[in-house]
């Protein structure tokens, strides 16, 4: 059975004693589940009944080509207008509860794995009428046109697509890619990564695509540039470009992620 981990964010009491994994450099970024309280909130224009962490956004000296959020929509809540920039595409992965989504007028109930990836220009709505929260992640990018190739939407849930075996791991490492990565039409990989206990990523990869993980289930050491950080279901990554990376999946359970990647069709100069 699949795990898709959401943080709670009550505020900790005022006897507990300070403590975090939180890490910010200038080659990435770790956000613990614990961070991410009721006090650290943002408001969306646009939508109702619902709260946003906001876990990356372009920023100079971090990561550039993206934004990612956890949202959290209460019953009654949405958004008829939830992108407020023109030529910028989504992805929305449902961690928790129920969610539907309404893209270019046809309706999608999204439940835990279900995803929507939806278009630069596309009309889309987000609504929640169950009782319990829907807790989702929410990834958006501007959008590198390509001449000849225009990207179609794409709805699904993540528990219907076979993985892929990395080659030579017995299957220990896999990937369920849910954008095509052979369609130049796609200028961004949104991939789960599944490692079992023990699996490991047995280089260092250092590479022109920058990344954002959220930690869906498992905990794990990872190596980011030179430091090993440990990691657990409901954290967040951020990393650079060329940032090295690696890691050991620890136990009991799988280690999983939610991954984004950019995707340079060409390095730009200019």
């Amino acid at each position: 059975m699949s795990n898709y981990y959401a943080p709670e964010t009550v505020l900790p009491p005022q006897t507990d004693l300070l403590t975090g994994r939180a890490v910010v450099t200038e080659a990435y970024t770790v956000i613990p589940r614990g961070v991410l309280r009721d006090i650290v909130v943002s408001e969306l224009p646009e939508w109702t009944n619902t709260r946003t962490w906001i876990l990356n956004r372009p920023v100079a000296g971090g990561a550039t080509t993206f934004a990612q959020y956890l949202v959290e929509v209460s019953q009654g809540g949405g958004s008829t207008n939830p992108e407020p920039e023109a030529g910028v595409e989504s992805f929305v992965f449902l961690l928790e509860g129920a969610l539907t989504v309404k893209l270019e007028g046809e309706l999608h109930d999204l439940t835990p794995g279900g995803f929507a990836f939806i278009p630069p220009g596309a009309e889309w709505e987000v609504s929640n009428s169950a009782a319990e929260p829907a807790k989702f992640q929410w990834i958006r990018k501007a959008y590198q046109p390509l001449a000849g190739h225009t990207p179609k939407a794409r709805v699904g849930n993540e528990k219907d697509i076979e993985p892929g075996a990395m080659p030579g791991t017995d299957n220990k490492w896999r990937t369920t890619r849910m954008l095509p990565t052979d369609d130049m039409a796609y200028d961004m990989h949104i991939n789960v990564v599944t490692f079992e206990p023990g699996a490991v990523i047995p280089f260092a990869e250092t590479h022109v695509m920058e990344h954002g993980l959220y930690v869906l289930e498992g905990k794990a050491v990872y190596r980011l540039n030179q430091d090993w950080v440990e990691v657990q279901e409901g954290d967040y990554m951020s990393l650079r470009a060329f940032c090295p990376q690696a890691c050991y999946a620890g136990g009991p359970s799988n280690f999983r992620y939610l991954l984004y990647k950019d995707v340079n069709r060409q390095v730009r100069l200019t």
